[in-house]
């Protein structure tokens, strides 16, 4: 009787498995299946802001790729930088019934009411490299040093202009972010934090004198927008003299300021292009650098990035506390929220090989 039991309990056994195995199957959408009595398996929800911008497809995909590796499915989405749809967007993955939300706002002042539903439902939110604002239904935000950025931008320029050794007066216009987007207070904080008492000594000159942030803004990061700003301030600003430096916020923002630079004669021996930073280590960026027109970059590593929210998003799912450095720098209006802030790297064309290539980020061939 009991080698007929332990039979029977083998037999069921095996069937048990293969179940469990079957269940741990592709769906259609790529994502793992639902593991029963687990957290994993379920459907997380990202929300992207746009298709525009390479680094935001990099994000997209490293964030489905890390969080199918623990077992979840996933719904990605993304707002082409309109806020309505956003916000529709994120309704529509709540009534789908997703188990945890992953958000890269596009306007980070209109989630409110959305994210409302989300905590009714029970539904943990990562805010992810752009802080959400006005709201305490933001459970974590995972993003780089964004003060750090600025700080690397501006110091890259005062070093290439060598101020600290006495060299100036030198000419400098100054970009920002979209005024939407809570990191580009950051960002132009940190600059000029670093470019402030050179203008204050007037060893560096803003001719267009637009050095408020209000002022330098560009909304939804567009690069014709800039370029347009750069065209204009060219023609009314630079008929005498010429431009030294460009703080440059964002690698898409760069490029249409080489656009408006070269359109006015600039990168000619007799007239070379600014020092011109940015941020993001785009591919066409990196191939400006080694071409010799943008001249920085500041690299955050995506891949890192997808792996914090994903774990932070799978932690809270699953009654852990997730990993944290940061409790005290991102007051949303409503709450502080807890952090895990990654470290940028300066990049350009002296380091770009160690850093980006053999750093496994792009491919010799890629940057070619």
């Amino acid at each position: 009787m009991r080698t007929r039991r332990a039979a029977l309990a083998a037999i069921a056994a095996s069937a048990s498995l293969a179940l469990t195995l079957s269940a741990c199957g592709q769906n259609s959408e790529g994502g793992s299946e639902e593991k029963a009595g687990s957290a994993k398996g379920g459907t997380i929800g990202i929300a992207m802001p746009t298709k525009s911008s390479e680094r935001w497809i990099s994000d997209g995909k490293n964030v489905v790729k890390d969080l199918q590796a623990k077992g979840y499915k996933t719904k990605l989405v993304y707002g082409e930088d309109d806020p309505d749809q956003q916000v529709s967007q994120i309704e529509n993955l709540i009534t789908q019934g997703v188990k945890g939300l992953i958000i890269a706002a596009i306007d980070n002042k209109s989630l409110n009411n959305v994210l409302q539903q989300a905590a009714d439902a029970k539904i943990p939110v990562i805010s992810y490299d752009r802080l959400i604002l006005g709201t305490k239904n933001v459970d974590y935000y995972a993003s780089f040093d964004n003060e750090k950025v600025g700080r690397l931008q501006a110091g890259y320029i005062v070093d290439k202009l060598g101020l600290k050794s006495g060299k100036g007066p030198f000419n400098i216009e100054l970009f920002a972010g979209s005024n939407d987007d809570n990191n580009t207070r950051y960002f132009f904080n940190g600059a000029m934090s670093v470019l402030q008492p050179y203008i204050d000594s007037k060893k560096l000159v803003v001719k267009s004198g637009q050095s408020k942030l209000t002022q330098a803004t560009t909304l939804r990061w567009d690069g014709a927008t800039a370029q347009k700003r750069m065209e204009d301030i060219l023609t009314s600003k630079y008929t005498s003299g010429r431009v030294d430096a460009v703080l440059s916020p964002y690698d898409g923002i760069s490029i249409g300021i080489i656009s408006a630079l070269r359109s006015d004669g600039y990168g000619t021996a007799s007239k070379p292009l600014p020092v011109i930073t940015g941020q993001d280590a785009e591919l066409a960026s990196v191939k400006s650098i080694i071409a010799g027109q943008q001249t920085q970059t500041v690299y955050k590593d995506l891949r890192k990035l997808a792996e914090v929210a994903t774990n932070m998003v799978d932690d809270a799912l699953n009654g852990k506390k997730p990993e944290i450095n940061d409790t005290k720098s991102y007051d949303n209006g409503t709450k502080v929220v807890p952090a895990y802030l990654l470290q940028p790297v300066s990049v350009d064309k002296s380091n770009y090989q160690k850093v980006l290539i053999d750093g496994g980020y792009y491919t010799a061939d890629q940057v070619k």
